[in-house]
């Protein structure tokens, strides 16, 4: 028995120098670590944190609300396709054909120096009588002659 009485000595010292050496890490690391400031520091964690979840709860209600507008978005684009039905325009962007108003059959006006300004005309590429496109392009070119110079 003296031998284990002698064994269970031993470990109780080295557990009790173990201690101590514990003991004096803690102490240093008291001296070496403000409480007050890591005290003060984590508050302001705290703080900080429940404004940033505060802000994340803001944002996901302004895209809940943003998203709950897209269910009016079926109802705005058949307002929308109702009106342009209306007013003749379809959704894919086309334009119906707007009427010739035959500005070619009117008299032409003289301007000052002789010169005649003639209209465009209607869909048949005719002028005054019908007599063609090509009366036309020349009567055009001439008069872009006439103004270069």
């Amino acid at each position: 028995g003296c031998a284990l009485k002698l064994q269970t000595v031993k470990s109780h010292a080295a557990m009790a120098e173990a201690m101590a050496n514990t003991a004096k890490a803690m102490h240093k690391m008291n001296k070496a670590v403000d409480v007050p400031a890591i005290t003060k520091m984590m508050a302001e964690f705290e703080k900080e944190n429940m404004k940033s979840e505060m802000m994340q709860e803001i944002m996901g209600d302004a895209i809940d609300d943003a998203m709950e507008g897209e269910e009016n978005e079926e109802e705005e684009e058949k307002i929308v396709n109702q009106v342009l039905d209306e007013i003749g325009i379809d959704i894919q962007g086309e334009v119906p054909n707007a009427p010739s108003l035959g500005l070619a059959n009117e008299m032409p006006a003289v301007a000052v120096g002789g010169k005649v300004a003639v209209g465009l005309g209607d869909d048949n590429n005719t002028t005054n009588g019908g007599s063609g496109g090509d009366d036309r392009l020349s009567d055009l070119e001439a008069r872009l002659n006439n103004l270069k110079r």
